[in-house]
């Protein structure tokens, strides 16, 4: 009997109503003005309420508009912030659900996965989780008929995130998405400059430069550091703001960078 994993913060980190949120991320997107160059293998997007970080994420998911018929599975891997745990979780559901319907699990993708050190079924990790949900939506507005392999990363390793990727990598038709913000709580000054060396560092593939308090995801996105390396990408960034740009004060503030892999 295929299982649905339903939506946690619907109503409350984006809108519930179909039409609304279809609206919302359109409007994001229209706003975006992606740079020219070919869709991107993975990327980096925040992973807030939408009213802060929607238009930072939309940088990036306005670049796969072009692959929209080419991209057919995208794995995602998100931080954990209600569940510690070690290593990295998958699920065991056939679909998430969101309001603008069920996106399909690569069941065999994530099989592929659970004989890797360090990987394994744990479906408390994505119970509450927001920090993966919030994308679905966007990758339902541009991409057509897609699969998800979903992950939530909890204490591991960079190699361990490395390994996983490495075996999924595959070809065009599968896209990467790591999901995290950037500093938090920091003045709008601070958090600029705090969040300007994380993305020289993302800029120039050098994990060890990216410490628990410059990024949130911090882990996912180092072990994309290591595998971009390893695979001859080449990092972009294509939107860098937080939230006194778009919906708080500016006393304290988290950062959002949209960061693009080809």
């Amino acid at each position: 009997m295929a299982t649905v994993k339903p939506p946690a913060v619907a109503g409350m980190f984006y809108p519930a109503d179909a039409a609304t949120l279809a609206a919302e991320i359109d409007a994001f997107l229209a706003q975006a003005e992606p740079p020219p160059g070919p869709p991107p293998k993975a990327l980096i997007a925040p992973h807030a309420g939408y009213v802060y970080s929607g238009p930072v994420a939309a940088s990036a998911y306005a670049r796969l508009l072009p692959a929209a018929d080419r991209i057919r599975r995208v794995v995602i891997l998100a931080p954990s912030h209600r569940v510690p745990f070690r290593g990295i979780a998958a699920s065991s559901a056939d679909w998430f659900r969101t309001p603008l319907g069920d996106v399909p699990v690569d069941r065999a993708a994530v099989e592929a996965v659970l004989e890797l050190p360090g990987v394994a079924l744990f479906d408390a990790a994505f119970a509450e989780e927001h920090a993966l949900e919030v994308h679905l939506p966007f990758l339902q507005r541009v991409l057509n008929r897609f699969s998800i392999v979903p992950f939530v990363v909890g204490d591991a390793e960079p190699e361990t995130v490395r390994a996983l990727l490495d075996r999924l990598w595959d070809g065009d038709e599968t896209l990467i998405v790591v999901s995290s913000d950037l500093s938090h709580y920091l003045d709008y000054a601070s958090a600029r400059q705090r969040d300007a060396r994380t993305t020289e560092a993302i800029e120039a593939l050098e994990p060890e430069r990216i410490g628990f308090h410059d990024a949130c995801g911090r882990i996912p996105v180092n072990g994309l550091l290591l595998a971009a390396r390893e695979h001859g990408l080449r990092p972009q960034t294509v939107d860098l703001r937080n939230s006194g740009d778009t919906a708080g004060d500016k006393s304290r503030v988290v950062g959002y960078g949209a960061y693009v892999f080809a």
